[in-house]
């Protein structure tokens, strides 16, 4: 699949974050986004692949392009049989967000990037639109922080397992009212707390990466995009549990549905039997083989944005194997143009 994909799967972040990037500043979140899932889903469908969209942009009623269910790749055209084998065609799920920080584009801040994960048939977990409790953490701790236990103990687990005091440690978390009591919990046991409006895919992924200055992730956040950050840190050995919340008393800032028992509900009819369990990184992505691909919008810890000069592009990506078990930056030039003097910088 990494032989196959690799590449492609690059060049498709690589198109939308170019797309959203050009409305950066600007104020208009909406078209960032639209922009970013146009462009991610043309370059998708010139894929020799049959793929599967099990995390997108909603459902089919409510998302034009890339909904949940879309088929995607031309392996999926009505002419496939002109094109593909079906006998040597591997089927594939894709969880998409196409533009992951739409707020941040749309203001002009830091963290935003356009991000995707792959596996085979079955290999991803289709996260309902709820949110997600999370917890991420680097290699060392994994296994030994739990998402059951309090910030404070994590926080003792964590700074065992880094040999770093817990006054040097680093804890991204969502600003958001659910989070106050969080939030002062963290500071009492003497470690920092890194604020963030949007975007904790990125901070989950830092943790993972000695240099970010970035240790745990904590709180909650989308469950979408929970499964797409499981499927990055299961390739990079880090630490990641999700819990999905259901409940619009505990998120306090709106959650799909009008109820906690209609939330119930829906999650029955999805055959999601034990709503409060705890998934890992490997439930979450348990694919064989599974691939993470990112790439910068705005600047960011790991990346940075996209940079437009005249006649061209300068994008930086990353992408990230269980196959090959490597995580390779990628900065590329994109000329857009053919300019008489073009300044490759």
């Amino acid at each position: 699949m990494e032989n196959t994909l690799g590449l492609e799967i690059i060049e498709v972040v690589e198109q939308a974050a170019i797309a959203s990037s050009k409305w950066m500043g600007k104020g208009e979140k909406n078209t960032a986004d639209e922009v970013a899932v146009e462009a991610m889903r043309e370059r998708m469908n010139k894929i020799h692949m049959r793929g599967r969209i099990v995390i997108g942009e909603g459902e089919r009623d409510e998302a034009p392009m890339l909904y949940i269910g879309e088929e995607v790749g031309i392996c999926t055209r009505e002419d496939a049989k002109d094109f593909c084998n079906p006998d040597e065609l591997v089927e594939i799920d894709i969880a998409v967000d196409p533009c992951e920080g739409t707020n941040l584009v749309a203001y002009g801040q830091n963290g935003s990037m356009a991000v995707l994960a792959i596996s085979e048939k079955g290999g991803l977990f289709a996260a309902p639109d709820f949110y997600m409790k999370k917890l991420a953490a680097p290699a060392p701790a994994r296994g030994h922080v739990d998402i059951n236990k309090s910030a404070t103990e994590n926080l003792k687990i964590l700074s065992e397992c880094l040999n770093r005091a817990v006054e040097e440690l680093v804890v991204v978390v969502m600003d958001r009212p659910r989070h106050k009591e969080l939030i002062q919990e963290i500071r009492t046991a003497g470690a920092r707390v890194r604020l963030i409006s949007d975007g904790d895919v990125s901070a989950a992924i830092s943790c993972a990466f000695a240099g970010t200055n970035i240790h745990a992730l904590m709180g909650i956040g989308a469950a979408p995009e929970g499964v797409i950050s499981a499927a990055a840190l299961r390739c990079l050995g880090g630490h990641f549990q999700g819990q999905l919340i259901y409940d619009p008393e505990v998120v306090q800032t709106g959650l799909i549905g009008e109820s906690r028992e209609g939330n119930l509900a829906r999650l029955k009819e999805m055959n999601i039997t034990d709503p409060d369990r705890v998934y890992g990184a490997e439930e979450l992505a348990s694919g064989n083989t599974v691939l993470f691909a990112a790439c910068g919008i705005t600047p960011g810890t790991l990346m940075d944005g996209v940079r437009f000069f005249h006649g061209g592009a300068r994008t930086q990506s990353l992408v990230i194997s269980s196959q090959s078990r490597t995580a390779r930056f990628v900065d590329t030039i994109h000329l857009l143009d053919e300019p008489k003097n073009l300044q490759l910088r």
